[in-house]
């Protein structure tokens, strides 16, 4: 006989109570489950799921979920007996590996391990052993196990201490019932294969939830797990009076157990949600103290004061709102109130589109889902109660109703020359239509497809869904000089406002022999405005005109734009041509035109009397130059014997040029007072100047 110790259990062929049942296994294996009773879907990722069912007296229920859900699940979850009982405790699996788990065991088991590797580890042991007739006790000296000879059994021996001081070897295959006699160890071995036991699933952890009293419970246990999201497609029909919006939803169930029979409801709107990190075990490093004695002096360095009296008082960040408030105490009388609020409202087209040659437009819908608003979010809940096998998806019909629509045509340049079909959807239904693909059809056959945002009860919206082959637009783009609008004057600062005129025509021929409606949707550009024309709407970066095309007409449609800009001058430093332009500008105000011209003639008297500086600072260039020459002659003809008359000749102009030198230096002092006493004018003269 061998006996081996694997992973999951020890198996012993004639020790069948070799080791009794874990109590902590025995309450896992007989733990409750709760089946799903409902289930409320997202567009955000994830789910709320209720599960329902009886506990019987000192029952425990578990919940299975995969690793990666326990982190939404310890964040969400709620728990509530009906029958008024109490909840002793929660317990889930933890997240540690399993080789950290088992790392702390004095023993380890491998795979298709014998017996005697086992028992070799607990050198030291006491163990109590039935072999043949003999009780034996003893302390465990040593075990082996040897391979025999082909045909015969393995051999697997211990060496045991007894009490009388023996040491004595036994067969393992000769011995009957085995078990250790400390009970510390004896549960150390049932926690090893507890472990191992609720490890057997890597993906799988489970929540058990603890019940105290004598009699059965009602009990409701709901969360948010994350889950696919549910999506939305619509059928477009277009009839000769009205038509008629039909909706689907794409459910996918990706959970590891069947949906049977479950209320649900699915949600439009995207609530906060995120992911905290609650499963997974924390450790916190702490510092390392020591003795002052025991520390070497090291150089400190000494940090800037804070001033944290303010952080101490800081608030903590607020969390983020749950995914949904939901009001698990009052099922039955939800869903009654849901199923009277359906019977109000549903307006559901029970007929099939008659005269239909080609395709069957419209489903044979045998209910649909009743919607409601839940703060700012839709719910639409099914009435009847809704099946879904795991891995499977479901589409599930929750709207068909009349709706307001239009016929148009969209042209927006870039897109070619073709305008696209087009309709102007008014939600008329009174709930909040969920974002998705339309399949449009007309005349009773498939007209194309288009896209919707999520649409709110009352709001429009265009969608486009064919190229429109019977009308082409063309544009064309022509612009304006910069005009000058307005010329002001503050604190010596001239500025000007002007403008720069842009016009975009749209030239539109419609082919085909019918009316037609086209809507022109322009960009809108920054710092832009319009002027010619008035849109019918105004989106965040276009504007929309409406413009009514008779058939086989053309028609011209200019929009004409302006961008104004501003520009700031010191008006010290216009020179009097630049002034000059500003006075004969139209914008300027008759007070603006005086002040401006006072300006002018300050400046013009200002530029005299420069030139006039200038022209007497040349005369002295001139006039020293003249002097110097003079003195170089006389210099020249003292060296020269019978001279002396040239000489005072020279001398006699030299007299007359430092005459006329003094004047030029007098005149050239009082220009330059008459300059000052022009730019204080001038400054005084702007200071005061507004307009």
């Amino acid at each position: 006989m061998r006996h081996f110790v694997c992973e999951e259990m020890i198996v012993t062929y004639s020790m069948r109570r070799f080791l009794p049942i874990p109590a902590a296994f025995l309450a896992t294996a007989m733990a409750a489950d709760l089946p799903i009773r409902e289930v409320i879907l997202f567009k955000h990722g994830v789910g709320y799921f209720e599960r329902a069912g009886e506990l019987k007296p000192g029952e425990a229920a578990r919940l299975d979920f995969k690793a990666s859900e326990m982190n939404d699940v310890l964040k969400s979850l709620t728990v509530d007996d009906r029958n008024g009982g109490k909840i002793t405790g929660l317990r889930y699996d933890s997240s540690e590996p399993l080789d950290k788990k088992l790392a702390d065991f004095p023993f380890q088991l491998g795979g298709q391990q014998p017996l005697s590797a086992l028992l070799d580890q607990m050198k030291g042991a006491r163990i109590e052993m039935k072999y043949g007739t003999e009780s034996i006790s003893g302390v465990i000296v040593s075990a082996r196990f040897g391979k025999s000879e082909e045909k015969k059994p393995d051999i697997e021996q211990v060496v045991l201490l007894l009490d009388s001081g023996e040491l004595r070897t036994f067969d393992l295959s000769a011995a009957g019932t085995l078990r250790f006699s400390d009970p510390a160890l004896q549960t150390q071995l049932k926690d090893y294969l507890l472990a191992v036991n609720q490890s057997r699933s890597k993906d799988k952890r489970s929540v058990y939830i603890d019940s105290s009293g004598t009699k059965a419970q009602q009990l409701v246990a709901s969360y948010m797990t994350p889950s696919a999201i549910w999506k939305s497609s619509y059928r477009l029909i277009f009839g000769e009076k009205d038509s008629t919006l039909e909706g689907w939803a794409i459910v996918d169930n990706t959970t590891t157990e069947d949906w049977t029979n479950i209320r649900l409801a699915l949600v439009s709107g995207r609530p906060v949600s995120f992911i905290s990190q609650l499963y997974e075990p924390r450790y916190r490093q702490r510092p390392i103290a020591e003795l002052a004695e025991e520390r070497s002096v090291a150089p400190v360095v000494y940090e800037g004061s804070v001033d944290a009296a303010g952080a101490a008082n800081t608030p903590p960040p607020a969390s983020a709102p749950a995914p949904m408030e939901m009001a698990a105490n009052s099922l039955a009388r939800r869903s009654a109130k849901m199923r009277s609020e359906a019977e109000k409202d549903m307006s559901m087209a029970s007929t099939v589109m008659a005269d239909t040659p080609r395709l069957q437009m419209q489903s044979s819908l045998g209910d649909t889902a009743q919607g409601r608003e839940l703060g700012e979010l839709f719910e639409y809940r099914f009435s009847s109660p809704v099946t879904v096998k795991k891995n499977e998806s479901a589409m599930l019909p929750f709207l068909q109703q009349k709706l307001t629509t239009r016929k148009l045509m969209i042209f927006r340049d870039g897109n070619g020359q073709n305008p696209m079909d087009a309709a102007e959807l008014t939600n008329s239904t009174g709930k909040t239509l969920d974002g998705g693909p339309i399949t449009v059809y007309d005349a009773n056959a498939y007209a194309g497809e288009a896209l919707v945002e999520t649409l709110k009860a009352g709001d429009k919206r265009l969608i486009s869904y064919a190229v429109d082959l019977g009308m082409r637009v063309t544009t064309l783009f022509d612009s304006k000089n910069d005009l000058v609008r307005e010329i002001h004057v503050q604190r010596g600062v001239l500025t000007t406002k002007a403008a720069l005129q842009e016009t975009k025509t749209y030239t539109i021929k419609n082919v085909d022999q019918k009316p037609k409606t086209l809507v022109i949707e322009h960009p809108q550009r920054t710092e832009y405005k319009l002027l010619n024309q008035k849109a019918t709407e105004t989106t965040a970066s276009a504007y929309r005109f409406e413009v009514k095309v008779a058939p086989g007409a053309t028609e011209k449609f200019p929009v004409e734009e302006e961008r104004t800009y501003y520009t700031s001058t010191q008006l010290v430093s216009l020179t009097p041509d630049i002034l000059g332009l500003y006075l004969q500008n139209k914008a300027l105000s008759a007070a603006g035109k005086a002040s401006l011209q006072q300006i002018l003639d300050k400046k013009r008297e200002i530029a005299i009397n420069d030139a006039a500086i200038s022209a007497i600072e040349r005369d002295l260039t001139n006039t020293a130059r003249d002097e110097e020459r003079i003195r170089q002659n006389m210099e020249s003809l003292n060296r020269v014997t019978g001279q002396q008359a040239q000489v005072q000749k020279y001398a006699l102009a030299l007299s007359a040029e430092e005459g006329k030198l003094a004047e030029q230096r007098d005149r050239q002092s009082e220009l330059n007072r008459r300059r000052a006493t022009l730019h204080g004018g001038l400054s005084s003269l702007i200071e005061k100047m507004e307009f």
